[in-house]
């Protein structure tokens, strides 16, 4: 395993110690409040969880400002996406030095962490805009993740946090949520050196997992980590549940034992493309992981990117040690008819698009929600019927 990004060792900001995090739980009480944004909380989740090592909160405006312009933090550290805490107002914590932020997206809005609060500024819509442009490559209201940065609003509240929970991760996914500390506790107990980890947002079809098989072998890895992203998506994407149980079906039958480590992360989907990209490899170095597959229209949406966006930041706008992580570079996978398995599309000669058996996700969708079964060629049979009573529940 490799050392976290920025620092010799990981920095969770969860509190581990149970008579300190009660304490702090107590005082909470007595402190100012806000029901803070789900991409707020998020960003606490994974602050909390280790995975943004080596931050110790939220940035301030000058640091987003320069996150976005060049993705480097006023104190020279590399990092690609703003990680902020931004409110519409802020006449319930005006002049505190301490605040309880209040988790969103549980029942009764529990306070999730504790920030001290550095600077309280307002961003001008001219500065968001640019933050926005930078960040997403458009400022198209159309862009799930440009909506929800457009919504959050204006007020950017900077500091250090101390996080007492990990919101509804641990309890609606406790067989698959993971902290990056005990990803790397897991990783190490089975023995592996060498990771490859692959990112979803999607259930894993058959070309996805000849994709972790090509690069586990490609790269000598010792094992793979499929890590999932289990909170908010943008419509029509399918629940993390449904992801989860495909997964781990395909595993089971499909992958020798002990080579394949389950997780998730919670955190809310940005569909930022490119820059998503470099911050998936960064939470992925901090998770202890040698290698990240980066495939085609990784993090994406619509027809915002180009189809190896994705790939091209890491040889075009990350600085040369910037990252320790190594990116293992994924063309378009199909299945190849002439070859009688799956194939990297643009390593191929002689085929044409006939040779290769296609399918588009509404084609995919429309044939699960009527029951009608998927080319094995495209879907192991146990992950389509998964899909497939999903699909179906959805209509009837």
């Amino acid at each position: 395993m490799i050392r976290p990004h920025g620092s010799d060792r990981l920095k969770p900001l969860y509190v581990m110690d149970e008579k300190q995090r009660r304490e702090l739980e107590k005082e909470a009480l007595g402190l100012p409040s806000v029901v803070i944004s789900s991409a707020a909380a998020a960003n606490a989740v994974m602050l909390g969880s280790g995975y943004f090592t080596p931050l110790s909160g939220y940035m301030n405006l000058k640091d987003t400002l320069g996150v976005a312009e060049n993705m480097y933090t006023g104190a020279g550290l590399f990092w690609p996406i703003p990680i902020v805490n931004i409110l519409k107002d802020t006449p319930a914590i005006a002049k505190a030095k301490r605040i309880a932020l209040r988790d969103p997206n549980v029942e009764g809005n529990p306070v999730l962490a504790i920030q001290e609060v550095e600077t309280i500024e307002k961003a001008t819509e001219e500065q968001l805009a640019f933050i926005t442009e930078k960040v997403f490559r458009t400022t198209d209201p159309a862009h799930p993740g440009v909506a929800t940065f457009n919504s959050l609003g204006d007020y950017v509240v900077s500091g250090p946090i101390q996080v007492f929970n990990f919101s509804y991760f641990e309890t609606e996914f406790p067989e698959t949520f993971r902290t990056a500390y005990r990803v790397r506790e897991e990783m190490s107990e089975l023995g592996w050196e060498k990771i490859v980890a692959f990112q979803t947002r999607n259930p894993m079809h058959r070309a996805h997992e000849e994709l972790c098989k090509m690069a586990k072998e490609a790269t000598g890895a010792d094992g793979i980590l499929i890590h999932m992203l289990l909170g908010k998506l943008k419509q029509g994407d399918i629940p993390a549940d449904v992801r989860d149980a495909s997964i781990r079906k395909m595993v089971d039958l499909y992958f020798p034992p002990n080579t394949v480590l389950i997780t998730g992360y919670g955190f809310d989907m940005l569909y930022a493309g490119p820059r998503e990209a470099v911050l998936h490899a960064i939470f992925r170095q901090n998770s202890g992981c040698t290698h990240l597959i980066v495939g085609r229209d990784h993090a994406g949406v619509g027809n915002y990117y180009g189809p190896f966006d994705a790939q091209a930041i890491f040889d075009k706008e990350v600085p040369a040690g910037a990252l320790e992580i190594e990116i293992f570079k994924a063309d378009h996978t199909a299945w190849s008819k002439k070859l009688n398995k799956v194939v990297m599309m643009g390593q191929v000669e002689n085929h044409t698009k006939d040779d290769f058996v296609m399918l588009s996700g509404t084609k995919v969708r429309e044939m699960l929600s009527k029951g009608e079964p998927l080319p094995v060629e495209f879907a192991r049979p146990e992950v389509a019927e998964i899909l497939g009573q999903y699909y179906r529940s959805q209509v009837s």
